[in-house]
């Protein structure tokens, strides 16, 4: 379970690009929305979202953790997302075009700009992560190659 909000370090990217719990909660929630409704993602995610409410408190806990150092998220997204059979690249690719489309609707031009460089390192740092845990192998060298970045 999440914390409620927490203080922002003052050193957090976010908070000079104008983001603010309000922003995430938002952005969170519109583009989870969007998620939902995507005839790739939409599918996927109900069969592994049980709980919606308590997901998008997660993902808001996340994306405060990132954008505002709150320290509120507490969980292992390499680990959930490495567990999900048939998730591609593609699917990676899906995501991100909906995030940017709904950073760039939902927040202003610094704080979209923000969230989408954050987006595409993490979808890039879990795409290696997936690669190197399907391949059994701890050497990135080894990572198969449809899969990695």
């Amino acid at each position: 379970m999440t914390q409620g909000p927490m203080p922002s370090d003052p050193r957090a990217p976010g908070i000079s690009a104008g983001i603010t719990e309000q922003v995430i909660h938002d952005l969170v929630h519109t583009f989870y929305g969007k998620i939902r409704g995507d005839t790739v993602l939409g599918p996927i995610f109900e069969a592994k979202v049980g709980d919606w409410p308590s997901h998008l408190d997660k993902m808001c806990a996340f994306w405060s953790s990132v954008t505002l150092m709150s320290g509120r998220y507490k969980g292992h997204p390499m680990i959930a997302h490495a567990n999900i059979t048939g998730i591609e690249r593609a699917h990676f690719d899906r995501w991100l075009t909906i995030f940017r489309e709904t950073a760039a609707d939902a927040c202003g031009v610094e704080a979209a700009a923000l969230f989408i460089d954050r987006a595409e390192r993490i979808a890039q740092s879990l795409q290696v992560g997936i690669a190197l845990h399907r391949s059994g192998s701890n050497d990135p060298r080894h990572a198969r190659k449809e899969t990695a970045p």
